[in-house]
Formats: C-alpha cells, structure tokens, sequence
C-alpha cells in the first residue's frame, strides 16, 4: 500500500505546469465571479429598499452558502479525478481543471428540478416567510451545520456525503422548528417527500456496489486486455486506448456530479434571493405572452374542477389560512377545494391579465409567489382523494405545472456562482479524498479497470436520479464502486477504512440534525 507522500508524487506539479494553472484557474475565476457580480447588481438595481440591511444580510447569507458548495467540492468532485490521477492518466492539476470545467457544465445544463426537491423537505410555513426572522435563521442553522461537518470529515480523509449532511440539517430545523412552535400549528418535516429522498441515497450506493463488482467481473470475463487490470507502474501513464477510457469516465462523473450535486446549493440560494429581494426573484420573468394567457385559462378550469369536487359547499374566510392549514396537516379537509379555488381566483386576478410576470406590481410579487407554492402544494392533496375524472385531474395537474414554471426557475449567475465554487473547493482540498479512495479502501493499488467501472456505475445512476428529480450522493456511489471492484476481483478491503467510511456514513444524519436542529433554536433567539 502506497503511502499519502508517494500517492501524491505520483502527479507532482512542475513550476511551469504550476505557473499554468494558476493563471488558468484565476483567469476562469475573474471572469466567473464577474459574470456572476454584473447581473447580481443588474437584478438588484429594480430594488428599492430603505436601509442596506437586506443588501448586507443577502451577502452574508450567499457567501455562507457558497461556502457550502466550496467545502463540498472537497469530497464530492473530489472523487471524480481520484482514479485519473491515482493510474497516471492525468497530472493531478490538469484533472482538476478537467473535472472543474465539466463541472460547471453539468451545474449549467441542470434543470433546477434536484434543487427544489431538496427545498420540498422544509416546513411550509418557513418557505412562506424565508425573509422573515424564522427564515434567515433556518438558512444560516442547515447551512453552517453542513459546513462544519462536511469539513470535520474531510480533514480527517473521510468521503462524507454532503448531500447526507444537507438533508440531515433540514431535518434537524424542521424538527426544532416543530419543537419550538407546538402552539401554532406549524408543520415539522415532510416525511412523505423525506423517504422518497432516502430511498434514493440508501439504494445508490447498494447499487454501486454490485453493479461496480458485477461490471469488474463481466470485463475480467469479455475484455483480454491484461494491461487493463494492472496497478499503474511507477508514474508511467497506462496505455493510450485506457487512458482515454479512464478520462472519459472522469469527465461523465464530474458532469454528472454538477448535474446532481450542485443543484442543491441553487435551491437554497433561490430561498435566499427570494427571501431579501423578492422584487428580483419571486416569479420567473422569462414568463410571458402566449404563457400568461395559458395560466388564465387554466387557472379558469382549475377552478371550475374545483367548484365541482367543492359541491354545495361554501367557502368563507381566508382561504390562505385553510389551504395552509391543510398543507401542514397534509390531509384535504371539506373546506380545501372551495378554498383552493378562491386562492387560485386570487393567482389569476393578480397574474392573468398581465402582459408577463415582471409586470406583477413589486409589492405583490412576495404574495403571489407564495400564493402559488401553497396551491401547488395542495393539488396533490386533492388528486389524492377518490371522484376526480381524467379531465378533472389532467387540468389539475396542468395548472400545477405552469405554477412551478411561475415559482422554481434558477438565473444563470447563480449556476456560474455554484459552479465556481465546487471547482475552487475541489483544487483546494481534493488530496485528502483522493488518497483514500485511490489507497485506502482495497489493499492492492486500484487498477484501470477498478477505476473505469466504479466511475462508469457511478456517472449511470446519478444520470438516473436526475431524471427522477432526486439528490443522490457521489461520494456514497463512488467510494462504494470501489469498494465493489476491489471486492470482485479479490483485492481484498481495508476494514479499518470501511469501518470509517461507514462510521461517517451512519453517523451524518444524526450528527447534522442535532447541529441544525440546535443552531436553528440559538439562531431563532438571535434574530
């Protein structure tokens, strides 16, 4: 087993391969961060606020969540360029760069839809009033719980999941919020939207294993290639039809990543902008003409379907109150249909006759966007309930859609900005999990084909949980690709590393729950 000082004189940085990264890292930096700034200010320059206060609180807020995507760049992409740089295919400062760039593709060419699944887990009542004291508090508690676990593992070598510690920390607000306010009604965690997110980062690193160990044995059985499963010699590079196989699998698994992982940060971003400015970011602007026009009739047949389930029944009161009210309980109460449908009356009056959502008056755009988020959180209430016809639930079903095209878009600046910060985060801090996935889980040295499949099994199922709107965790499917490959082919584990691995692994969520759980309360008293 090779030791941490010769796995990284595998790759050394030459003065002048050196000189060329950092010129080529501070100038993709400089131009990033001044894309980003540039339309940061241009949005900003619609708000007219009275005092910098919110203008101070928004930059706290997004440098600290930033800094969450900084520190996951430290175990996530990490993992994408460990097996280049451990089999010589790459100089470990030109895989860097590599996996950044396809990083900042993948976080480009996302949908956003990861993100706001992400956002789904938290309270109702605290995505309603994010700009409120409740809200900053429950930003700042989850994502400083999930800064200062994700780097106490990383400083000691350990490939944590930040998506496990990100969902950890909106558990533990959503309890605490829960805990704190059993006076008013307020919803804790959506268990509901939880398991669905469980069983996706429960069941992918289980596939990881065994399709990473199974893909090893069908190369090993239909592959003769004997150089293919070979330890790399020395710092000589693999021969040139592996290497190629090996930067392709780097290249899918950063891209792969950025399409995953950094949507979860964007999310709570959105909450952020949304929260301080929500002249700027309430509702998509991109949302005009022909699309307005369709949100009316809709939002027409919308309530028409309603009126029907509805009956003889008569609304009277706030209808925001009974549609919250439900949305907390999660259960349809007779008086949700006549409600909803007054509520959706309301959207359209404020929205439907509009040239375009920007043309909303500012100080309506907070309300109307909420207003939306609590009617698309409670269709699905009533398409749970039995007498709904195909019609009745496909126009349900329509407005539901066109409402969170209204509600959950992300700004192109705010992709640069996350995908400036994974990358930073990876090329500052990505030795530590290299080395122990590159040398510490098998006893052997990871060969070209450990390394080729365990990234091929990993870039496959987080493509597939994109398409399924769910967080999945790289550093959780990698590192157990590995473990499978090594196992498949008889390398042999190291137990004192499993160990860790699983020790971290299983100790995540509780560990981010009672910190953000526990901030969250100090937080609420400070704000």
């Amino acid at each position: 087993m090779q030791t941490e000082a010769a796995v990284v004189s595998t790759a050394p940085p030459r003065q002048g391969s050196g000189l060329i990264f950092a010129v080529l890292f501070t100038v993709i930096l400089l131009i990033g961060a001044g894309y980003a700034g540039m339309h940061l200010v241009q949005d900003l320059s619609t708000v007219h606020a009275q005092s910098l206060a919110p203008f101070i609180l928004l930059g706290v807020a997004l440098l600290i969540a930033l800094g969450f995507e900084f520190v996951n760049g430290f175990h996530d992409t990490a993992n994408a360029v460990a097996t280049v740089i451990y089999t010589n295919s790459m100089p470990a400062n030109l895989a860097v760069i590599w996996s950044g760039a396809f990083n900042f593709l993948g976080v480009l060419m996302s949908s956003g839809a990861v993100a706001f699944t992400v956002v789904s887990l938290l309270p109702v009542e605290l995505i309603l009033q994010v700009g409120g004291q409740a809200g900053f508090a429950m930003v700042f508690a989850l994502l400083i719980a999930a800064i200062v676990w994700n780097l106490g593992t990383w400083y000691f070598g350990l490939p944590n999941s930040s998506s496990h510690t990100l969902i950890g920390s909106i558990i533990g607000v959503g309890l605490a919020n829960q805990l704190i306010s059993t006076r008013s009604g307020t919803s804790g965690v959506n268990w509901d939207a939880a398991m669905g997110v469980f069983r996706g980062l429960i069941f992918s690193p289980i596939a990881g294993f065994l399709l990473a160990g199974l893909l090893m044995l069908l190369l090993k059985h239909l592959v003769k290639i004997p150089a293919l499963y070979r330890a790399p010699e020395g710092k000589k590079p693999p021969p040139w039809p592996i290497r190629a196989l090996l930067v392709l699998t780097c290249t899918g698994v950063s891209f792969s990543h950025g399409s995953n992982d950094g949507q979860k940060g964007m999310g709570l971003i959105m909450l952020i902008l949304i929260g301080t400015v929500p002249t700027a970011y309430a509702l998509n602007g991109a949302v005009s003409g022909g699309q307005v026009k369709t949100f009316h009739q809709v939002s027409v047949d919308a309530q028409r379907v309603l009126g029907s389930v509805a009956g003889t029944m008569v609304f009277e009161g706030d209808p925001r109150a009974a549609v919250t009210t439900a949305v907390q309980q999660r259960t349809a109460q007779p008086s949700t249909a006549p409600a909803l449908a007054q509520l959706i009356g309301q959207i359209d009056h404020e929205v439907g006759n509009r040239p375009s959502l920007k043309s909303v008056p500012p100080e309506q755009m907070g309300n109307v966007r909420n207003d939306i988020y609590l009617a698309n959180a409670a269709i699905p209430l009533l398409l749970a309930q039995p007498g709904l016809d195909k019609d009745q639930t496909a126009t349900l079903t329509s407005w539901r859609g066109l409402g969170t095209q209204a509600i959950q878009f992300i700004p192109p600046w705010v992709k640069v900005a996350v995908a400036l910060a994974l990358g930073l985060g990876t090329m500052v801090g990505w030795k530590r999990i290299v080395v122990t996935v590159g040398d510490k889980i098998g006893k052997e040295h990871l060969t070209y084909a450990q390394g080729a499949s365990a990234e091929l099994v990993a870039m496959s199922l987080i493509q597939a949980a994109d398409m399924y709107h769910l967080p999945v965790s790289t550093t959780h499917v990698l590192t157990s690709g590995v473990a499978g490959t090594m196992a498949a082919n008889g390398s042999g584990l190291q137990w004192a590393t499993v160990r860790n691995l699983l020790m971290a692994w299983v100790l995540t969520l509780p560990a981010s729950i009672l910190l953000a759980g526990g901030l969250y309360i100090v937080l609420r008293q400070v704000f």
